[in-house]
């Protein structure tokens, strides 16, 4: 459903990270009648001194993952995704949107776990949302897109694997000029979770396949350094083949 109402904003605030310092705002939007209110925040970095004049800046949209990003949960990339992400903008500047109530792709935290457990049962993970009558993805980016335009950002270099968040933004009024890969290495317990977004939801991974990393350490150090995210950059999101529907 999309919100007439814009986003409200906190006085930002610079908090420090193991990733870098990022100044940091708190979103609020209200929802509608009955709803609660949704919050959202950013984090940004400015840009080296020796950036291109005019460079659209880097921009991650993360949908929170409490299993993934809080208690390091091996069955997704939701966490070394973020953190590769932050890496990435502390570098190069930009902004990261940590987008709540995106939990399980949109379906919350307590039915993403009855999908985890569809999923030990031979389910991929688009089927047992569709088994719990869900869809494979129920995420807004109205929030997000009113957020990006509030920041300026309304040209940017898309941090993702997925196609589906460029098309949802350019529907928003934001465009995406190029996708940057933000890649990381799978491991013997998501690979199966991330074959299912390349092959039935277009998540561009080209690396699902090589060799997995099963020791935690190496994996932890060695996710900023994936093949892909050192690849560069891809062209902006293509069309969904007819008939298919947006993941």
């Amino acid at each position: 459903m999309t919100r007439a109402v814009p986003p409200v904003a906190s006085e930002p605030v610079v908090v420090p990270t193991p990733e870098g310092p990022f100044e940091v705002v708190g979103w609020q939007l209200p929802g509608g009648a009955g709803e609660p209110v949704a919050e959202h925040l950013s984090l940004t970095a400015p840009p080296p001194a020796d950036a291109a004049a005019g460079e659209p800046p880097l921009v991650r949209l993360h949908s929170e993952c409490l299993t993934g990003d809080v208690f390091g949960s091996f069955r997704c990339d939701c966490g070394p995704q973020l953190h590769l992400a932050l890496r990435r903008i502390a570098a190069d500047g930009g902004t990261l949107l940590y987008l709540r109530n995106h939990e399980g792709r949109g379906i919350g935290l307590v039915n993403k776990l009855r999908a985890y457990k569809l999923q030990d049962g031979g389910a991929d993970t688009v089927e047992a949302n569709e088994l719990l009558g869900l869809p494979a993805d129920a995420r807004d980016y109205t929030a997000a897109a009113a957020i990006l335009h509030r920041l300026g950002l309304t040209r940017v270099r898309l941090l993702s694997n997925n196609p589906a968040k460029a098309e949802h933004l350019a529907d928003l009024g934001v465009e995406v000029v190029e996708m940057v890969p933000n890649e990381v290495p799978a491991r013997p317990e998501n690979h199966d979770y991330l074959a299912t977004k390349r092959d039935r939801m277009r998540h561009r991974l080209h690396h699902v396949d090589d060799a997995a990393i099963t020791d935690s350490d190496s994996f932890n150090s060695d996710a900023g350094r994936s093949p892909t995210a050192a690849a560069g950059t891809v062209p902006a999101a293509d069309p969904a083949p007819e008939g298919e529907s947006t993941p």
